[in-house]
């Protein structure tokens, strides 16, 4: 199976690409020949920091063109399932303990950022949504125990 991905989620990954490719890349390369310079390589920490961190640029190019050759891009505005809880969705969600009031978007697991309120389709509280519809409950265990949520609004504004 293809893993989903929003297409904003596609267009970063796409950007995070592009910028190891045109920026990152050549930068690094630079260091590599300028610490090569500086002569004996076995003691040369530039030169060693800088081939560790070609290592890890390279391994993120190959990554990122792997998840995004398989990767399946949802046009999220595109979906019209109305107050029902799928892929893509933008959920509000209220505690009923505390009423906090919580704004997720449920994205494929390659674009997921917590911090930036993206929940992954393979984590519990999304698993827990799915299917779901505006004005429903859900219980999800958390490690701090469990916790009650009414799902107060759905979107799928991309």
């Amino acid at each position: 199976m293809r893993a989903p991905i929003t297409m904003k989620g596609a267009q970063r990954l796409r950007a995070e690409l592009e910028e190891l490719k045109s920026v990152k890349r050549p930068a690094v390369i630079n260091a590599i020949a300028e610490a090569r310079a500086h002569g004996d390589l076995k003691e040369n920490a530039e030169y060693h920091a800088a081939r560790e961190q070609q290592g890890f640029i390279e391994g993120r190019i190959k990554q990122l063109e792997a998840e995004l050759s398989h990767a399946q891009v949802i046009d999220v505005s595109s979906l019209n399932a109305g107050s029902r809880v799928v892929f893509g969705a933008t959920v509000d969600l209220a505690d009923m303990e505390s009423e906090e009031e919580r704004t997720y978007q449920i994205v494929g697991d390659l674009e997921a950022d917590i911090k930036q309120g993206l929940i992954a389709i393979s984590s519990p509280v999304a698993r827990a949504l799915i299917g779901k519809h505006e004005g429903d409950s859900i219980t999800i265990e958390a490690p701090g125990g469990i916790r009650e949520y009414e799902i107060v609004g759905v979107s799928y504004n991309g």
